[in-house]
């Protein structure tokens, strides 16, 4: 046993550090790759020699790197983290337990000696943790595993390294260090032999049945006191374990502590001795004490400290995060998030639609609407307010976006008060250079974004962005209101070269009608010679909420589908069919709902090739002539019908009608 006089050693340990980065990261993998996943982790952290930041051991988004980044004066060190999915389960596990399990494979790297080549090997940490991602409450508890034995006893004071070595050797030994490869840096050998210094590997040293009389064993250390850090007690233990008569003998060890300029004078040698017959590997030690200085975990609460906007941003798309681990596994929550919507009209139905695309993730929303914020508004057009009234009212769409991104401030929106031209609404002289400025901002507007959102008040305002969405093979989804009605329906591509396939019992995305396919006749003008119940959209107010419900399900499910736009629409949508079902099921043509028998129907059809808006036809005209065919049906109510052959088609059904006649009179 060792005399009483001497002193037990008494390590430093580590003090945790985890910058708020680490959470960021963490939290990402939780939701995006883990979800309910609680296994283990590899992770990196690293701690510094530098006697002048102490025993500061930091964690930070770069360890969860395959490769860690090397930093200057920083050793890093491989660990482990286990995430747990509960806070019961997180203070549940029995930690002296998960400690020992983790000692023993350490302990086997000592048995077998593979440390000696990879002294690095012999640091490890372990990281338990459970994220409220709710609150973003993190609470950790780490551990830096090292065997309990052996008792080790201080022969002298610890005293610096200048009274060991002169300032020749110090500088030896600063310069030499560097040359070391990294793995060999934690734990090596100095050895003076005739005057002369060396640097050794510590393989370099055990493949020698002894060292030199005069040899230091010599760890980087991490301490700023008297004491030294922690990673000698773990290199002791294998020390000892690789030759139990080192034990009996007194031992020199230097603490290698660098300032900022890399001189290694603050240096601290400890002469040691181990209690005799040391039982080492038995028993684990290395849970961290919290900051009240007692064994238990840490809290970091980020809700304060993470940045609001990323905050509500994160925290906005947590429902669609928990829908991906459990209920839709496959769910592409990325293709929504970087979607851009173009939503034309910013009324009723636009401000329920907004609302709907950004609770489903979407980050990227315009609205194009010409039209005040007026008293009337608020109650029904849940993104506007009382002030947005006032002073002769917000434009729609510029009101919208700001309230928008009051709502989420991530959120990309803004709006344009832009009039869109109508087919049979002549356009004077005076108003011809604004309505051509207009209609190339919505061209624009339409080429710019992903999907096009048409909901309007009038048939005929949903006519041009039909053929522009056509024209360029955009997603188009409309929703209209009734009174106590309403349609939602998506668009096919309206491109020529789509394959006109129609099946027995369904239709392909392509190949479905747009909202005029079923019309015979071209838009006109149906504001005029309105009353006052006829110029507002007279709902029941549930209607709108319906509608723009639907119209972002349609969408989410269009694009969470394997073909997209292409997706094909099902005849009957109660009947299975698994091959052409997507992600979130079947995606029907259109849905029409009867709110005063509380039903709906799905009905599909393709498309009409006489359409005044998506036809082979139209779309040529448009291509070859650009706005002036545009103008050329803003000013007449016919042309469309001349040009797609439904006057032609007009004039066939009234002679059957009149030969019908003829043929009853004769009779």
């Amino acid at each position: 046993m060792s005399s009483t006089d001497d002193q037990i050693i008494q390590y430093v340990p580590f003090m945790s550090f985890v910058h708020p980065s680490f959470w960021h990261t963490l939290t990402d993998l939780k939701l995006n790759v883990d979800r309910l996943n609680e296994n283990t982790k590899q992770i990196y952290g690293r701690f510094t020699y530098r006697n002048d930041i102490g025993p500061v051991f930091e964690v930070d988004g770069t360890s969860f790197n395959k490769t860690p980044e090397q930093e200057h004066s920083y050793l890093n060190v491989t660990g482990t983290v286990m995430n747990k999915n509960t806070i019961e389960d997180f203070k549940n596990i029995d930690k002296a337990s998960l400690l020992n399990s983790l000692g023993e494979i350490l302990w086997q790297n000592i048995k077998t000696g593979s440390w000696i080549d990879n002294p690095s090997s012999l640091l490890n940490f372990f990281l338990l943790s459970f994220a409220d991602l709710k609150k973003f409450h993190y609470y950790y508890w780490f551990a830096f595993p090292t065997p309990s034995q052996p008792i080790i006893y201080l022969n002298e004071k610890s005293s610096l390294a200048s009274a060991h070595f002169n300032n020749q050797q110090l500088d030896e030994i600063a310069e030499e260090f560097k040359s070391l490869e990294t793995t060999q840096k934690y734990f090596f050998v100095i050895a003076i032999e005739d005057d002369k210094l060396k640097v050794l590997k510590i393989s370099d040293v055990f493949e020698k049945s002894q060292g030199s009389t005069n040899m230091y064993y010599a760890f980087m250390d991490p301490s700023n006191t008297d004491n030294p850090g922690w990673p000698l007690r773990i290199l002791l233990a294998a020390i000892f374990e690789h030759n139990p008569l080192l034990a009996r003998t007194v031992t020199k060890v230097v603490g290698i502590r660098m300032d900022k300029n890399g001189s290694v004078e603050n240096s601290r040698v400890f002469v040691i001795k181990a209690q005799q017959n040391p039982e080492s590997g038995k028993g684990w030690v290395g849970w961290e004490r919290n900051n009240k200085g007692n064994f238990g975990p840490k809290l970091a609460n980020m809700s304060a400290s993470m940045d609001p906007v990323r905050l509500a941003d994160t925290s906005s798309d947590l429902n669609i995060r928990l829908m991906q681990w459990r209920l839709v596994p496959k769910l592409n929550v990325d293709i929504m998030r970087n979607t851009k919507c173009l939503l034309l009209g910013a009324g009723t139905l636009g401000c329920h639609v907004a609302r709907d695309l950004l609770a489903w993730g979407f980050r990227h929303i315009t609205f194009i609407d010409n039209g005040k914020v007026s008293f009337s508004n608020p109650t029904r057009q849940v993104l506007f307010n009382y002030e947005d009234c006032l002073n002769g009212g917000k434009m729609k769409a510029n009101a919208a976006a700001d309230n928008l991104k009051k709502i989420l401030p991530s959120v990309v929106s803004h709006g344009s008060a832009l009039h869109i031209p109508m087919p049979g609404h002549p356009i004077g002289e005076s108003l011809k250079e604004e309505t051509i400025s207009n209609i190339k901002q919505i061209i624009d507007a339409i080429q710019e974004h992903d999907v096009i959102f048409l909901l309007l008040d009038t048939r005929e305002a949903r006519w041009l962005p039909t053929l522009i969405a056509a024209h360029y093979g955009k997603i188009a989804i409309n929703a209209a209101l009734g009174f106590d009605t309403y349609l939602v329906m998506r668009h096919g591509l309206g491109l020529a070269s789509a394959p006109n396939d129609i099946k027995n019992s369904h239709v392909d995305g392509a190949q479905l009608g747009c909202y005029f396919c079923n019309d015979v006749t071209a838009p006109g003008n149906s504001v005029k010679d309105r009353t006052l119940d006829q110029q507002c959209t007279v709902t029941r107010p549930g209607v709108a909420a319906i509608a723009g419900g639907l119209a972002v399900e349609l969408l989410v499910g269009l694009l969470q589908h394997p073909l997209g736009i292409n997706a094909p629409a099902p005849y009957n949508i109660t009947q299975e069919d698994s091959s052409i079902d997507g992600v979130l099921g079947p995606i029907p043509h259109s849905i029409r709902g009867f709110l005063h028998t509380y039903q709906n129907v799905t009905p599909t059809c393709g498309k009409f090739k006489q359409c005044i808006a998506c036809s082979d036809i139209v779309i040529a005209n448009y291509r070859n002539e650009g706005i002036e065919f545009l103008l050329k049906v803003f000013n007449s109510g016919t042309y469309l019908e001349e040009i797609t052959g439904l006057q032609e088609l007009h004039l066939s059904a009234e002679m059957a009608d009149i030969l019908t006649f003829s043929d009853d009179d004769h009779e």
